[in-house]
């Protein structure tokens, strides 16, 4: 069965965050995930909500800059890659004290001028950094190619250029991050292509396609999806990365046979 873990920046968006651990719990969630958790509490804090609302943290990202000025990640950007390191130190803290196992680094919009195959490089060399510090703290590093409707620019689009830049690193411990939304947009083909990427996948995210809503509200058939990945073995969470249309537990009634 799909080990489903709540998104908890998106999900429950009428609770303030720290409260959300908690709505995840009552909802029948036992794990959850969150996009960013820097500017809600200490590394201590945030473990402290999932412990006491008897979740676990499966995933969070490393810092990506400021979303307000536009960013989106900065790990394929060169003239940043200081400051992706130290965020790399910032995302193990909160990682090791939540025990949340995998950390994801977000590529980043390409920044004009700079050649392609500069952005490329930049990007493998600080995953191939960012991934030998996690192995050190026992974590997994992922990174997750994003579809350029929802996100113009971002510099990871397919599956395909991702699994190319984890090559490059040459990492064991860093793997792609699927997110189906994404994925939907920009390829299509989700069960074969899921299929073929197992190995690969250490991560995999939903929404359901054109608006980013709860399965069923979209084109893609998450019963068959869900099932056949099921079938394929795969061990790992599936992260509920979606925009409610309107109260997330009474949206989730696609998610009971799964809770």
């Amino acid at each position: 069965m799909p080990l489903l873990a709540a998104n908890l920046s998106l999900l429950f968006p009428q609770l303030p965050f720290l409260d959300r651990f908690a709505a995840a719990a009552r909802a029948g969630f036992r794990y959850v995930e969150f996009q960013f958790p820097y500017g809600f509490g200490s590394a201590a804090q945030i473990a402290a909500c999932a412990r006491d609302a008897g979740v676990e943290v499966v995933l969070h990202n490393l810092p990506a800059g400021d979303a307000a000025k536009g960013d989106r990640g900065i790990a394929c950007q060169p003239a940043r890659a200081s400051e992706f390191r130290e965020g790399v130190e910032r995302a193990i803290e909160y990682a090791r004290a939540a025990g949340c196992p995998r950390l994801n680094a977000l590529a980043g919009i390409a920044p004009e001028g700079v050649p392609r195959e500069q952005l490329f490089e930049t990007l493998a060399a600080n995953l191939r950094y960012a991934a030998a510090r996690l192995q050190s703290a026992g974590l997994t590093l992922l990174t997750e190619p994003a579809n350029p409707r929802t996100i113009p620019g971002f510099f990871l689009n397919t599956s395909e250029q991702g699994i190319a830049v984890i090559d490059a690193a040459g990492a064991g411990n860093l793997m792609l991050q699927y997110d189906m939304f994404h994925m939907q947009i920009v390829e299509g083909d989700l069960a074969h292509t899921i299929e073929r990427l197992l190995p690969r996948i250490g991560h995999m995210q939903l929404a359901d396609v054109p608006d980013r809503h709860e399965p069923g509200s979209g084109e893609i058939n998450f019963e068959f999806l869900l099932a056949h990945i099921d079938r394929l073995g795969y061990k790992g969470w599936i992260g509920c990365e979606y925009n409610p249309k309107g109260d997330t537990v009474e949206g989730l009634a696609w998610a009971k046979p799964y809770l």
